[in-house]
C-alpha cells in the first residue's frame, strides 16, 4: 500500500497506493467537510488537481447525506469526484461540540447543532458508515480531548480510544479500502508509546497522529509529533491530523510526516489572509487598495493568472462571494505547491534548506 521512495534525513518521499487511485507523498489533503469544498465548484477543485481530499463521518451524518449516499452508491459517486477521499470518524467533534456530546464505553451520542435530533456514534457505525461511503482511507473512532488534561485523565482516555480501535477493526469489511489508527495520549511520551504500540498489534494499513492542534504550545506540538514518527514503523504511512501553517507543515514533514490536512487555507481566504511566496499578506489592509498587481508574481494559479490583488480587494469591500472563491483558489494551490516543493527537496536532497527558507518567510 505504501512505498518509501526516498529519504533525506528523517524527512520521507513516497507513493500511497489506495482503491481510486495513487497518491504522492508528502501530501496536503483539502478539507471537502461537508462533500464539497466552500466556495469551490468541481470544476475549480478538479483544475486545482488534489491528489486525495478529506470529508468528515460526523457532518455528512447530518441533513440528509446518508440517504443521499445509499441512493447514489458512495460518496465519490455523490460528489461526483473520482479520485481517493479519507474521511475523519468525527473523533474531533467529541472535543469541538464538548456541549453537544455524551461519551460512554459504548461510543458517543451527538445532539445535532442543526435540529437537536440525537446521533448515536459507535465504533462499529462509524466503520460501517465510512465503508459505505467508500472512503478510500476512512479513520477509527477515538476521543480527542483538549490540551492541558491531567495524565490520569489522558490515560483513562486512552484506554477508551484503543478499545473503540480494536472494535473498528474487527467490524471492517472492506479489504479493498483502507483503515487508520489514531495515536491519543495528550501531551504525555509515554502514553503516545503506549498508543502506538496497541496499534501496531492491529495491523491498521497506516496511522495518524491525533489529538493536538486542541490548545498545546508550540514546543508540546512539536514534541508530540517527534515521539509519534520515532515509534510509527517505518513501513506505515503517517498522517498529522489537522495541523496547518506552512512552517509546521515543514517542521513536520522533516519529522517523519507523511500526509496533513487542514482548514487553514480556505479559511484564511473567506477572511482575506492569503499565503503566497513572498510570505503572508492581509488583503483588508489599505496598502492593497491600488495594487495592480496579482497576489503572488510568482504564482501559476487561475486568481494569479486572470486578477489584481485590487479587483479582489474591491470584491472582498463589497461583500462578494466570488472575493472567497478567488482566494480559496489561490491558497489550496499553495499548500499543493508547497508539498510539491517539499517532495521535490526530498529527491533532491535539498531539504534542509527548503525547510530553511519556509521558517524565514513566514516567521514574523
Amino acid at each position: 500500500m505504501f512505498k518509501l521512495l526516498s529519504t533525506d534525513g528523517d524527512a520521507r518521499r513516497g507513493r500511497l497506493h489506495l482503491h481510486r487511485g495513487t497518491v504522492e507523498t508528502p501530501v496536503f489533503m483539502p478539507v471537502a467537510t461537508q462533500a464539497t469544498i466552500k466556495t469551490l465548484t468541481l470544476e475549480q477543485l478538479q483544475d486545482l488537481n488534489p491528489e486525495i481530499i478529506l470529508a468528515n463521518t460526523y457532518h455528512l451524518s447530518l441533513h440528509d447525506a446518508p440517504q443521499l449516499i445509499a441512493q447514489t452508491g458512495s460518496l465519490h459517486q455523490l460528489m461526483n469526484w473520482n479520485s481517493p477521499i479519507l474521511t475523519d470518524s468525527g473523533g474531533f467533534q467529541i472535543f469541538s461540540l464538548k456541549g453537544l456530546r455524551k461519551v460512554s464505553n459504548d461510543g458517543v451520542e451527538f445532539r445535532s447543532h442543526i435540529d437537536g435530533r440525537l446521533i448515536p456514534f459507535t465504533p462499529e457505525h462509524v466503520t460501517q458508515y465510512q465503508e459505505k461511503l467508500g472512503s478510500d482511507i476512512h479513520m477509527v473512532l477515538d476521543e480527542c480531548l483538549e490540551s492541558g488534561v491531567t495524565y490520569h485523565q489522558a490515560q483513562d482516555s486512552l484506554d477508551l480510544s484503543m478499545k473503540w480501535a480494536r472494535r473498528c477493526r474487527m467490524s471492517k469489511s472492506r479489504p479493498e479500502l483502507a483503515q487508520f489508527g489514531i495515536v491519543q495520549g495528550g501531551m504525555f511520551p509515554e502514553l503516545r508509546k503506549q498508543s502506538i504500540a496497541q496499534l501496531n498489534e492491529l495491523e491498521f494499513e497506516g496511522l495518524a497522529i491525533g489529538g493536538l492542534s486542541v490548545g498545546e504550545s508550540k514546543q508540546e506540538l512539536y514534541e508530540m509529533i517527534q515521539v509519534s514518527t520515532a515509534h510509527i514503523p517505518r513501513h506505515k504511512p503517517r498522517y498529522l491530523m489537522g495541523v496547518g501553517t506552512p512552517i509546521d507543515i515543514v517542521k513536520a514533514v522533516g519529522m517523519g510526516v507523511d500526509m496533513f490536512d487542514c482548514v487553514m487555507p480556505t479559511r484564511n481566504a473567506r477572511n482575506g489572509t492569503v499565503f503566497t511566496t513572498t510570505g503572508k499578506l492581509n488583503l483588508k489592509n489599505h496598502a492593497h487598495k491600488f495594487a495592480d498587481e496579482p497576489l503572488d508574481p510568482n504564482c501559476s494559479c487561475y486568481t494569479c493568472r486572470n486578477h489584481s490583488k485590487l479587483y479582489i480587494r474591491y470584491l472582498m469591500t463589497a461583500h462578494e462571494i466570488t472575493a472567497k472563491t478567488l482566494l480559496s483558489i489561490h491558497n489550496l494551490h499553495y499548500y499543493l505547491n508547497l508539498l510539491k516543493q517539499t517532495r521535490d527537496a526530498i529527491e533532491l536532497q535539498t531539504f534542509d534548506q527548503f525547510h530553511q527558507q519556509i521558517i524565514a518567510l513566514y516567521t514574523p
